[in-house]
């Protein structure tokens, strides 16, 4: 079969193990497997679940596994777009996939926004986009995707995957990432989240310009002001967040 809709497949077995083993333990009663493709993590995953339900956007791959699988009474094949479905609908569950590149943060983002019902997610993504998600301050990677994801998640890497891992191989490296969302998540977090994009809203701007145009003269006195937003730590986030959303005059 041909590649579909920018997705390289991962064909090196020891390497699917290892992202089903991070995703599902020894055992976890249901699973979303996100762009299952051809099956091949698939066939790693249904042996540590009771349900596994696999949303694939493209008609062909659907009926390849629904082919594939078909004796496989534990899995569910869904003709679906992730970023258009409901993931609430089969009730708890941790998130696995290959994920195709082009649509790699909004996935990233919409497992963020879920609740602790869907605990944990691994996810195998560009080498680049596990940078930014693992940099630290400072660092020219240090973004709002890096923030959003560690005001929500523990994160930790599974491994890196070279290019000959993939059919059609591609030309940069992956790397496999482990979500846990955390016991304690900042109070408010859609505001937050509001709050630290606009701070990241033009990344080489001061904090202070990016900000003045919700808060007026107050972003101005501000004795981080200066700063970039890549210059600050996620608790000093939390912290100036509550500290100009608290004061009067809020634009």
């Amino acid at each position: 079969m041909p590649r579909r809709l920018g997705q390289h497949f991962l064909i090196r077995d020891s390497i699917l193990e290892r992202l089903a083993l991070a995703a599902c333990g020894g055992h976890t009663p249901r699973v979303i497997e996100i762009g299952p493709g051809r099956g091949a993590l698939t066939r790693h995953l249904l042996p540590r679940t009771d349900e596994l339900h696999a949303l694939e956007l493209d008609a062909a791959f659907v009926s390849y596994l629904q082919d594939k699988f078909a004796a496989e009474p534990k899995l569910r094949v869904h003709a679906a777009d992730v970023l258009a479905t409901d993931l609430t609908q089969w009730g708890p569950a941790v998130l696995a996939g290959n994920l195709p590149y082009y649509i790699t943060s909004p996935i990233i983002e919409r497992f963020l926004a879920l609740d602790r019902r869907f605990p944990a997610a691994v996810f195998l993504m560009q080498w680049e986009v596990a940078q930014r998600i693992l940099a630290e301050p400072g660092s020219r990677d240090y973004g709002y995707l890096t923030v959003a994801a560690r005001l929500v998640c523990d994160i930790e890497l599974v491994c890196k995957v070279p290019p000959e891992a993939f059919r059609p191989p591609p030309k940069v490296d992956s790397a496999a990432l482990r979500f846990v969302r955390r016991q304690e998540i900042p109070s408010g977090l859609p505001e937050l989240m509001r709050f630290v994009s606009r701070c990241f809203a033009h990344k080489r701007k001061t904090l202070r310009n990016n900000l003045r145009p919700y808060y007026g003269a107050r972003a101005d006195r501000l004795q981080e002001g200066r700063l970039r937003a890549e210059q600050l730590s996620i608790p000093e986030f939390i912290r100036l967040h509550a500290q100009l959303d608290s004061a009067e005059g809020k634009l």
